[in-house]
């Protein structure tokens, strides 16, 4: 009999031909056809509720996908897990952030992107073949300060995109591999105004070759620029409410058409947090439109919840959710 593909199958295989490229990154502001789109995923749950506006933010496990700089600002080695559903496919991450008076801060992370595990049946439902699509990042960081205030960090990371197929998969297995640098910068102005600033430039690198040196795509290189403004309450409440926002602007290396994005942070106590963002992205992407999320501190232990509202898949009933998992010791 004639084999057959499920529905999902079809739909993963679509969304995992979207992320590798060539395509249109929707998932970001774009700036034409790049490869290994899914590099714009957000990773951390912080992050995504915030509406990605995190390049001035100071937490540094997650902020090591955002802007390395922040890792210099580290004080205790921090380790953390970020989990994502969506459409796309589950994202699991893992960060490792190290400080040394004498070296600076260190951090080492890891990401896979798992598109799902899809068979290939025939007519009668034997089982001719299973097709593993998913992608991966590990990248090594260094930050440090300079003076009080101002900060500045690098990452270098493997990025690879591979599909394994064991049996008949109908499809041609591949495994793609290329290398990037992320750099960045913070400043605080501490004393003189409650507002910290910094930018980020992510994924300079080699293009991302699939199969030969005419069909490779350049990676979906970022530069990412913003402020984050601390209120300082009515004396009365001072000790017990934080109030943070932030104003982010992304776009390509040549700053065309930007996008900005917004969020905002509300905190009891330092423990309990509630958030809330927007990014203004073009109609139909992933990552457009409003987000928020949930964070609960206690002791050295933190726990956050972010959730994307819009989007292609909020469309199809699986709204983009992240979970992080932080312990500092």
């Amino acid at each position: 009999m004639r084999p057959r593909r499920s529905r999902r199958w079809s739909c993963v295989l679509s969304a995992a031909l979207f992320l590798i490229g060539p395509g249109r990154a929707s998932a970001q502001a774009s700036t034409g056809t790049e490869g290994a789109v899914f590099l714009l995923l957000p990773v951390g749950a912080r992050a995504t509720s915030l509406g990605e506006a995190v390049v001035a933010s100071r937490n540094p496990s997650e902020a090591i996908w955002w802007n390395p700089a922040a890792v210099g600002t580290a004080t205790h080695r921090q380790v953390a897990v970020h989990h994502s559903n969506s459409f796309v496919g589950t994202g699991d991450a893992v960060s490792l952030i190290v400080p040394s008076d004498v070296l600076g801060v260190l951090g080492v992370e890891f990401n896979i992107l798992d598109y799902g595990e899809q068979q290939n049946r025939d007519g009668a439902g034997n089982l001719l073949g299973t097709l593993l699509p998913r992608s991966f990042v590990v990248g090594a960081t260094y930050g440090t300060l300079i003076g009080a205030s101002a900060g500045v960090g690098l990452t270098f990371k493997l990025i690879q995109m591979r599909a394994d197929c064991t049996g008949s998969c109908q499809l041609p297995s591949f495994s793609a591999t290329t290398y990037a640098v992320d750099l960045g910068t913070q400043y605080d102005f501490g004393k003189h105004a409650p507002v910290t600033v910094g930018a980020s430039i992510r994924n300079i690198g080699l293009p991302f070759q699939i199969n030969d040196e005419a069909q490779s795509d350049p990676l979906p290189h970022r530069v990412q620029v913003g402020a984050e403004y601390r209120w300082t309450p009515p004396p009365s409440v001072a000790d017990s409410v934080e109030v943070r926002a932030s104003l982010d602007v992304l776009g390509g290396l040549d700053f065309g058409s930007p996008r900005p994005r917004i969020g905002g942070e509300l905190a009891w106590r330092r423990r309990a947090f509630a958030r809330a963002g927007y990014i203004a992205s073009q109609p139909g992407s992933e990552n457009g439109g409003p987000s928020i999320g949930f964070g609960y501190v206690s002791g050295r232990f933190a726990i956050d919840l972010g959730r994307v509202l819009t989007g292609f898949s909020a469309d199809a009933n699986m709204a983009p959710t992240s979970l992080s998992l932080r312990l500092s010791f």
